[in-house]
């Protein structure tokens, strides 16, 4: 089977899309199947290029056995409204208007979003190549630009984006979500619940897997104590304040808060910390995923936060998964879908959206109780074995796929 797979993000760049476009395309490729994937060149989130991919305006490569296509793309930071969405639609267009000439003739298109004006392209190039269109949902655009402030529901803006949607969903030959909260959603626009299919995200096993604390904070430069690690987004949608609110008043616990990543709101966190003294918070920038291993193996627990808004009742991070493998506690305040896995795996412990003392209480009872953190830890790993690891998913995904090649 020909899977073209149209993605705007690929590493090298981070954060969950590419992650889970890569690994889904190198085990397909391991399968026996071949797999193109068109993307942009790396710019998520800082929007530099980085030195290696400049002055290119194609390249080809070939990763893991996956072919790799890099068309243009108008790089910008992962902030700013009108530079985001020049963004979105530089990679979009290029992908539309270049893809058909270099990608092959594929037996499928499987377009992800976020962001969905890569959808267009991907059905665009289907109706170019007469090939069966998957749409893989893994946000809900545009609610989740809602749900974060960044856009009012009546904007014009969001309501044509809200027909685009329509539209894709009706076009696709199946929609793909990671969430069965999502189908609910999907069906609830009038799509009939028999093209909606679900393949959650998963966990390369192999990278992310208990190791040393004591080993892997020495190989960081990490400092001893209580260590709760965040590691991803800093947005609108995430509440990152909480951190700082919590700091001071977890400081003579031990406790430190670790916090990697980009994203809009990091300058604005990084600089109260410092007005405020805060000097049990560590502000870190993206680093590659073999690193972000380590973090997590040096970590006490691992968070998991999101904004108080019935949207993110339906999302499940595809970061609990990770941290399941590297078998640490978890702390989310994400309730919903997401929630119930993490309890139903016995990997860590809830508490409310944006409540800074239910927080705080939380962390200091899971900073006094070594045993349980342990507890946590071990239940997380075994249970993402049985159900999350990245192999069972692309297969599964695979035979999906060659069903709808076959009609």
């Amino acid at each position: 089977m020909r899977i073209l797979y149209v993605s705007q993000y690929f590493p090298p760049e981070m954060g969950a899309p590419a992650a889970r476009v890569y690994e889904l395309s190198r085990e397909w490729v391991r399968l026996g199947h071949q797999v193109t994937v068109l993307t942009g060149f790396p710019n998520h989130p800082t929007g530099v290029i980085p030195p290696e991919y400049r002055g290119q305006w194609l390249r080809r490569d070939i990763v893991d056995g996956i072919e790799v296509v890099r068309v243009p793309i108008y790089a910008a930071a992962n902030r700013g409204f009108a530079k985001r969405i020049a963004n979105y639609l530089s990679y979009a267009a290029s992908a539309s208007v270049v893809g058909p000439w270099v990608a092959g003739r594929p037996d499928l298109v499987l377009a992800t979003s976020p962001q969905f004006m890569t959808a267009v392209a991907g059905y665009w190039l289907s109706r170019i190549y007469r090939a069966p269109f998957v749409f893989e949902v893994r946000d809900l655009w545009p609610r989740s630009i809602v749900a974060v402030g960044a856009m009012s529901a009546r904007s014009p803006i969001v309501k044509a984006l809200e027909q685009v949607e329509l539209f894709l969903y009706r076009k696709a030959t199946r929609v793909v979500t990671v969430t069965e909260s999502f189908v609910d959603e999907i069906a609830a626009r009038g799509i009939d619940r028999a093209k909606i299919s679900v393949i959650t995200n998963g966990v390369d096993l192999e990278l992310f897997r208990p190791g040393s604390r004591a080993d892997a904070r020495a190989q960081l430069g990490l400092p001893g104590g209580f260590l709760a690690a965040y590691v991803g987004t800093h947005g609108m949608a995430h509440g990152l304040g909480m951190i700082l609110d919590a700091a001071p008043r977890l400081r003579d616990q031990g406790v430190t808060f670790l916090l990697v990543g980009e994203g809009a709101e990091k300058p604005a966190l990084r600089e109260r910390a410092s007005r405020e003294g805060i000097e049990n918070v560590m502000f870190w920038d993206q680093r590659p995923r073999d690193v972000i291993a380590q973090v997590y193996a040096a970590a006490d627990v691992c968070l998991v936060l999101l904004r108080k808004d019935p949207l993110f009742t339906t999302v499940i991070p595809s970061k609990i998964f990770e941290f399941m493998g590297a078998g640490r506690a978890i702390h989310t305040t994400v309730d919903g879908e997401s929630r119930r896995i993490i309890e139903r795996a016995g990997a860590g412990v809830f508490s409310p959206p944006e409540d800074v003392d239910a927080f705080v209480a939380t962390l200091r009872a899971l900073a006094g109780d070594r045993a349980r953190l342990e507890e946590l830890g071990r239940s997380a790993r075994a249970y993402v074995e049985d159900n999350y690891a990245r192999p069972v998913l692309a297969a599964r995904y695979a035979e999906l796929l060659a069903r709808i090649v076959g009609g």
